[in-house]
């Protein structure tokens, strides 16, 4: 296979976000826009991807750099242009003589299937590959002039396009495959004289016909290629994402009784045989295992959740939960960092931090876990079949031992021995009448007033 590089063009003001973030760092199924088109490549089996960023916009060349290496992070100043923005990976591609595609940081709902077809056409010995759709309203996408024999003869600007030009629905996706010396060849031959002043990367088509060579393009849905440029078409792809993820979900034997309620981050995966139920939303690095059910109102991140296991309703998983067979978290649960051994119960308003809870054992209403001291956080351990009594704090670090107890009520601050009773309550104390004589001083103060 011949190697193949792409090239992110990230450099956009995005100033109709209207957002201080970048548009490109704004997420789609809980990954941002930049880290889709990274994935994208990666999906394509490009060895080498350069990110296109302005000076203006730090957070995208730190977010490329963490993720890709400073090398593969180029910088366009001034902007002039998609042609000019390509022009300025080449150095960080020097050498490379392999296939190349440009991509968009923007385009979040690009998938390696839409685009392979475009090495695919270079493989059958199309010296310039265009991705392209059929657009339902052209409007101000760039028209793909093909002749009579199918093959690209120009890619023509919206705003460059004649009357004639303007009636064609077969529009620029603005993904273009080459062999990287050529493109960078033909890039060094663009020219700016069009309506905006810009190098247009779709010039390429043109020159690389000059020559007598071949263009070719490969098509894609229109649902799949849209850019995002506001806040506004940032809810379309959520929206179009979503859809995608619950039939996917379907398809693979999740039920869902009403799946347009159910959230899904890029990552999240649902075995088949697992329930989630209305308003359920997934963040990133979720993991239900099958049999598990996901009750109404529910918010889970960075968690497992194992065979037969049932969460919710109202319940919040965080990071590093990890809810075991046959475990049960219910209504008002928060659970951080913690994990539940098979049938481990915490059914009503607790909340689990930093810790460990044995097989089978029981945590009562109003359990807190106290984990943090306002420096650092400290774990706590709950003992195979231990029962912690309602309204407990449990200090951290503490053990409570397989098969103890805490009486209701009780601050646990020092380890209980395995099946033992743990109390901590002061006497109660009653003073007969004290009440009423309170109520009757009250009373008479506000009258005088």
């Amino acid at each position: 296979m011949t190697r193949r590089a792409a090239v992110i063009l990230a450099a956009g003001q995005g100033t109709r976000m209207k957002s201080p973030l970048p548009k490109v760092l704004h997420a789609v199924g809980g990954r941002t826009m930049l880290d889709h088109a990274i994935d994208l490549a990666e999906n394509l089996g490009c060895e080498k991807i350069v990110v296109v960023a302005g000076p203006h916009s730090p957070a995208v060349i730190e977010h490329a750099t963490q993720r890709l290496g400073e090398t593969s992070v180029a910088i366009q100043d001034p902007p002039l242009g998609t042609g000019h923005a390509v022009r300025a990976a080449e150095p960080a591609l020097a050498g490379f003589d392999g296939d190349v595609v440009v991509t968009y940081a923007d385009t979040p709902l690009f998938t390696a299937e839409a685009v392979l077809p475009l090495f695919e056409l270079r493989g059958a010995g199309a010296e310039v590959a265009v991705l392209g759709f059929e657009a339902a309203d052209p409007a101000a996408y760039g028209r793909l002039i093909l002749g009579g024999d199918g093959a690209l003869l120009r890619i023509v600007e919206a705003k460059d396009a004649n009357e004639i030009e303007r009636t064609v629905h077969h529009c620029n996706s603005g993904v273009i495959a080459a062999s990287a010396p050529l493109l960078f060849e033909l890039l060094a031959e663009v020219r700016n004289n069009n309506a905006k002043g810009e190098y247009y990367l779709t010039d390429v088509v043109a020159l690389a016909r000059a020559r007598g060579l071949t263009a070719r393009t490969a098509s894609a849905p229109e649902s799949v290629v849209m850019g995002v440029n506001s806040q506004a078409e940032l809810v379309v792809a959520e929206r179009l994402f979503q859809e995608v993820r619950r039939s996917r979900a379907l398809e693979a034997g999740v039920h869902m009784v009403a799946p347009e309620t159910v959230f899904f981050a890029h990552d999240t995966e649902l075995a088949g045989g697992v329930s989630v139920e209305p308003h359920v939303v997934f963040g990133p690095r979720v993991r239900v295992e099958a049999g598990a059910t996901i009750r109404a109102f529910s918010h889970l991140e960075g968690a497992v959740v194992r065979s037969g296991a049932v969460v919710g309703p109202y319940a919040r998983l965080r990071p590093g939960a990890d809810i075991g067979e046959a475990a049960h978290v219910g209504n008002f649960v928060e659970v951080k960092n913690v994990s539940l051994g098979q049938g481990a119960k915490a059914n009503h308003l607790a909340y689990l931090g930093d810790g460990e809870v044995g097989p089978r054992a029981n945590i009562g209403a109003g359990v807190i876990f106290c984990n943090y001291d306002g420096v650092f956080k400290h774990r706590t351990v709950v003992g195979e079949g231990a029962f912690v009594g309602s309204d407990c704090a449990l200090v951290a670090p503490v053990t409570i031992g397989a098969g103890a107890m805490t009486g209701s009520g009780s601050v646990i601050t020092r380890d209980v021995p395995p099946d033992a009773l743990a109390l901590e309550r002061s006497p109660q104390v009653e003073k007969p009448g004290w009440a009423a004589a309170f109520r009757h001083r009250k009373r008479a103060e506000k009258a005088a007033r």
